[in-house]
């Protein structure tokens, strides 16, 4: 697995990262079995981000990632969001709270806002988030869906506090955020979180170089992720919820394309 700087810190997180969009809604024990399992071998592959969230299943993720880390707390590097109806300041602390119980841990290490509320001011949230760090509920303070504007007055409210990451949907068929946030957050030294890198699993197979494939033995799930990640300051937070899935991600990085190839692929994208 490769692993990447988050913002400024000396943290080390993996390039692969687990999301848990619709997981812990399984309708029985076995699914739910199956989904945990999956998450633990996700951290013998390597992987250590695993990001979740209190809108995930009205909570329900945050309990699944606790239940299959009860015992492995310091193997995990985790992350997870507060809502937009939560981001008035006493709200904050609120909803980490909550967040914290459901997990079943004394903190997070990455606690993001989701997105951003144009009715309650950013920074009076970011104040909430500081007094977290404070207080040692959170190790991190990321955003979530904020542009570049929102982006740099989350920074500027902060007074202590860095902010290490902005978690913005990312893949080869939605590269919106290519022309200012990337280079935005790569001259800030803010890293960018991937989530939907895989399309929502909408794989474009077809146009996908079949040469690139042969060359690099990757499948075209593999490839995307691969290209996502080319660029140092970026990581990627694909759904993983089967054990299949988790292995092909993790490997999606044992190799590195040449600059050509990356750009033929971002040319068959245009």
């Amino acid at each position: 697995m490769e692993y990447r700087r988050l913002g400024k810190t000396d943290e080390r997180i993996s390039t692969i990262g687990m999301g848990t969009w619709r997981i812990g809604d399984a309708k029985d024990q076995q699914g739910r079995q199956e989904q945990i399992l999956a998450l633990r071998h996700g951290v013998e592959l390597g992987i250590n981000v695993i990001d979740t969230a209190e809108m995930y299943g009205d909570g329900k993720s945050e309990q699944l990632v606790g239940e299959a880390f009860r015992d492995q707390r310091d193997s995990v590097f985790i992350a997870t969001k507060v809502t937009p109806s939560h981001l008035h300041h006493d709200d904050v602390i609120a909803a980490c709270n909550r967040s914290l119980e459901r997990l079943g841990v004394r903190y997070v290490d990455l606690y993001q806002i989701h997105w951003p509320n144009p009715q309650i001011p950013i920074r009076e949230s970011m104040s909430a988030m500081e007094k977290l760090v404070r207080d040692g509920r959170v190790r991190y303070v990321g955003v979530s869906n904020f542009s570049v504007e929102e982006t740099r007055e989350a920074q500027e409210a902060l007074a202590k506090s860095e902010l290490v990451s902005n978690q913005v949907e990312y893949s080869l068929v939605n590269r919106s955020i290519e022309g200012d946030l990337i280079p935005y957050c790569k001259k800030e030294g803010i890293t960018v979180i991937a989530y939907s890198p895989l399309a929502r699993g909408h794989v474009p197979v077809s146009r996908i170089p079949r040469q690139l494939l042969e060359k690099y033995q990757l499948s075209p799930a593999q490839l995307m992720l691969n290209w996502v990640t080319r660029d140092e300051n970026v990581v990627a937070i694909p759904k993983s919820a089967k054990l299949e899935h988790m292995d092909e991600n993790a490997n999606s990085v044992s190799v590195r394309l040449g600059p050509d190839d990356y750009q033929m692929i971002s040319e068959a994208f245009k």
